[in-house]
């Protein structure tokens, strides 16, 4: 009977493994401290960018940067309508690849990621201080977020066997291994261009930065940072991303482009004016792009992974099964809290599971009818070995938290965390919730395998040799 097995988690969240053992993550000493607390810029810091943004052709007609719960947010200088334009921000002043390409390192840039370039643009302008054109810009950034990227070696203990710490760590590695590579090959050949030092803490800050501050879709070959735009906080009330903005063009044959942000709902004059980030994102999503979570089940979510593995006999066969049903050698599948399985979970690890004298379904006569007989039942012994390997690893995998769901809630109730331990007891919380709702779907199943149809039984039926109360039919001449 062939099993899944352990991989590499390579995607955000980091799925449950599913196998008999489970790898049990733990604490790297690459994650350096951080203070979680960001001063505020001061008064005239917030003047100085407010007039840099207006000298620059940018339109600010309602709202003004101030401070607000999260840190620095838009707020309504007036009652402003729901859809209306509160911000615009020409072309020239977003911070892109095209900017990166124009500027004085654009020459050492060149087939750079252009999240990488970017923030080679960002860091060298920081060196530059007081002769970088964007200084006005610069000085209203945080130090830091509550990303987990962000957070000190306690504070990571406190998602210790979450998908969410593996992902932070392996998030680190990533930005770790992508810095050694641009110091080597541009940074300390380039000094001429940056005169200042560039730590790797420098390029996770600017990292951080980009991912907490680009919307949703001016990302991968299209990020982009929007100046002032960017201070747009998160509202979980606001359930569209329809109407927060659009890029436009203005001027002779719409030729100058613009960042128009608007007001998804009617805002009082003194509140702040918020948007809806993405309303796909998980809990863990949210936690390592912003520093933030959601008290919302539909954002409660674990990753199941599961992969062929090369060993097994049929691997072939297998791998050209899930891939002409648009699958790969390697599946991910999220699981929500509350809401079924997605519909080829199921299918999935009939096949990685399938084996012995269930082989037969491999064969080219039944190459492209295979994935309907997979999405029932195919024996007994291959229903009862997705449910036994998926029921360990939940088993294992909720082993790993040092807390429980009840010990979480209490504390999540006593209402005295702070922002990040609120993080880490809601992520862990949800986890487990999910991981107890695999676990019973599974175990259900487990009681009902005697019930069950199987492929035999089906066929059968379909020849006419099963009569009406179960018992096979023989004829004779």
């Amino acid at each position: 009977m062939a099993l899944p097995r352990i991989i590499s988690p390579p995607r955000l969240p980091s799925p449950l493994i599913l196998s008999s053992q489970f790898r049990k993550t733990t604490v790297r000493a690459i994650l350096q401290s951080k203070e979680s607390a960001t001063s505020l810029p001061s008064d005239a810091s917030l003047v100085d960018f407010s007039n840099w943004l207006l000298s620059k052709g940018g339109v600010v007609p309602s709202v003004k940067p101030g401070p607000v719960p999260e840190g620095l947010g838009l707020i309504a200088q007036r009652d402003i309508s729901r859809n209306e334009v509160v911000v615009e921000v020409p072309k020239k002043l977003w911070i892109d690849a095209d900017t990166v390409a124009s500027s004085e390192i654009g020459q050492v840039c060149g087939g750079l990621r252009p999240w990488v370039s970017i923030a080679l643009f960002l860091l060298r302008e920081k060196t530059l201080g007081d002769a970088s054109p964007w200084k006005p810009y610069l000085n209203v950034l945080p130090s830091s977020t509550d990303s987990t990227i962000f957070w000190s070696e306690e504070e990571l203990s406190q998602i210790q066997g979450t998908q969410l710490l593996s992902t932070t760590i392996g998030v680190k590695e990533y930005v770790e291994s992508e810095f050694a590579k641009v110091e080597e090959e541009i940074i300390l050949k380039s000094k001429n261009l940056f005169p200042g030092s560039i730590t790797y803490d420098d390029f996770l800050w600017v990292f951080g930065i980009l991912r907490s501050r680009s919307f949703s879709r001016l990302r991968g070959d299209n990020l982009a940072l929007i100046p002032f735009a960017d201070l747009i906080n998160h509202n979980p009330d606001i359930t569209s991303e329809d109407l927060a903005w659009e890029i436009k063009g203005k001027g002779l044959f719409g030729r100058d482009q613009f960042f128009s942000l608007r007001a998804p709902l009617f805002v009082k004059s003194g509140e702040q004016v918020c948007i809806q980030y993405d309303l796909e994102k998980s809990n863990a999503e949210l936690a390592l792009d912003y520093g933030f979570i959601e008290s919302n089940p539909n954002r409660e979510t674990y990753t199941l992974m599961l992969e062929i593995a090369e060993s097994d006999p049929f691997y072939d066969d297998k791998l050209d099964i899930v891939e002409t049903n648009g699958l790969n050698e390697t599946a991910y599948f999220d699981i929500v809290l509350g809401q079924t399985l997605t519909p080829q979970l199921l299918p999935y690890l009939r096949l990685v599971a399938l084996g012995g004298t269930d082989a037969f379904l491999l064969e080219s006569i039944f190459r492209n009818t295979i994935w309907g007989h997979l999405e029932l039942p195919v024996s007994r012994e291959n229903e009862e070995a997705i449910c036994r390997v998926v029921r360990d690893a939940c088993k294992n995998a909720l082993s790993a938290y040092d807390t429980s769901v009840e010990e979480d809630e209490r504390l999540m109730e006593s209402g005295n965390l702070d922002s990040r331990m609120k993080i880490a007891v809601g992520i862990r919380a949800g986890e487990k919730r999910v991981l107890q709702q695999i676990d019973s779907i599974f175990r259900n199943r487990e009681s009902e395998l005697d019930g069950l149809e199987y492929y035999q039984e089906r066929r059968l039926k379909d020849l006419g040799l099963v009569g009406d109360n179960g018992e096979i039919i023989f004829w004779e001449s």
